[in-house]
């Protein structure tokens, strides 16, 4: 792989990357960032975890003109979180390489003539939000687009699924046709590739990983019980695992904050955010969490889609994922970096085939295990599905 000299950066960004503890560009970014910076369209595949923002950033920072106080670049997000994640790192990197690159977030749910007012002060160079507030005030022509030179799609996939396909493009089409887009996924799906093949010019797909694989620093286990018996066998988990900061995720956006007050009760650290959440109780909640202040976050996958807190160590699926898609993002909110990750399931009967499926399309090791004297212990599953099944007719009969 290239070094960041190699790759000719700019030398104030490589000093500012030092004082991240960054020092050797991963591979997704020795793989795109001359590509960025040549103007080339690109679809970015990576694993999650991998460098992806600072993959876009870092040729951003050397193309953007900050002699013109207009927007010259867009980034747009599925989530208010992954918004503001972007944003910050935009900062950070401006700040740290003493470049006069400024960054503005904008989300929904924000007093809208209050962001116009923001806009029209600082006219900022990067400009990062959510699809709907953006096209928004493109459409009032409050924003104006005329000089942005690229467009990023973070989170591709999520962005162009179900109603959001029309906005992006109604974004991308209120832009100059020579303009570039880049479109970056840890999960590359036919929606996403169809999508940015029909928006972009000699679209190039660049694979940094293998799309079914998975980080290889991440422990998959799982734990097999009945549906009544969930939280419960959740809370042995978490005592068990002695989680430094663990992600509970669930299915149901309406059973989100039900679980954070359990967890409470039980005398666990915990935080939860949702999209029926005001955007000020998100931003508190993911403050808590990552202060350290609260060591559990329960959530939904649109939510944490994209997240990076780098000390999570584990992540603890109550609802087993829908798709295979989802379970490779949750396991990626673990073992950021170089560091290591767990991923513990709870499942029932029905999960059972999804599990042999994972498995050999993941190409990953995901051994069944039982709680006991507060240790993970590997178990004949055979025989533990048995024991479970009588177990719970032998309640039945009670």
């Amino acid at each position: 792989m290239k070094t960041f000299n190699q790759l000719v950066i700019n030398e104030k960004l490589i000093k500012g990357l030092v004082k991240q503890n960054i020092t050797e560009p991963t591979k997704v970014q020795s793989l795109t960032i001359e590509k960025i910076r040549e103007n080339k369209d690109l679809l970015v595949n990576s694993q999650t975890g991998s460098g992806k923002t600072l993959a876009y950033l870092l040729p951003m920072f050397e193309k953007i003109d900050t002699t013109m106080r207009e927007t010259q670049v867009l980034v747009l997000a599925p989530t208010h979180e992954l918004v503001m994640q972007i944003a910050n790192q935009s900062k950070l990197l401006a700040e740290n390489s003493n470049m006069d690159v400024t960054t503005f977030a904008i989300i929904g749910e924000v007093n809208i003539q209050k962001q116009i007012k923001n806009i029209k002060a600082m006219k900022p160079h990067i400009v990062v939000g959510t699809a709907g507030r953006l096209l928004d005030l493109i459409q009032q022509k409050k924003l104006r687009v005329h000089d942005v030179k690229t467009i990023i799609l973070d989170e591709v996939d999520s962005l162009v699924s179900g109603k959001g396909e029309g906005i992006v493009e109604k974004i991308i089409k209120t832009t100059l046709r020579d303009r570039q887009l880049l479109g970056f996924t840890a999960s590359l799906d036919d929606k996403s590739e169809s999508f940015c093949d029909y928006m972009m010019k000699d679209m190039e797909i660049i694979k940094a990983t293998d799309q079914s694989a998975i980080n290889p620093k991440i422990n998959h286990m799982y734990i097999y019980g009945d549906r009544r018996e969930k939280f419960t066998i959740l809370r042995k988990a978490l005592s068990s695992a002695k989680a430094k900061r663990a992600i509970v995720f669930v299915n149901d956006e309406d059973s989100i904050e039900v679980i954070n007050e359990k967890l409470n009760y039980h005398k666990y650290k915990a935080v939860c955010i949702s999209g029926k959440m005001s955007k000020e109780d998100r931003k508190n909640a993911m403050t808590s969490f990552r202060s350290g202040k609260a060591t559990i976050l329960v959530s939904s996958d649109l939510s944490a889609r994209g997240l990076d807190i780098p000390d999570v160590s584990h992540i603890f699926n109550l609802d087993f994922p829908p798709s295979k898609n989802e379970y490779l993002h949750r396991c990626g909110r673990s073992a950021r970096g170089d560091k290591k990750g767990t991923a513990i399931s709870i499942v029932t009967n029905q999960n059972l085939g999804t599990i042999r499926d994972y498995k050999r399309q993941f190409k990953i090791n995901m051994n069944a295990v039982e709680i006991k004297e507060g240790e993970f212990v590997d178990v004949d599953f055979t025989k533990l599905k048995k024991e479970t099944k009588a177990k719970r007719e032998n309640k039945d009969r009670k």
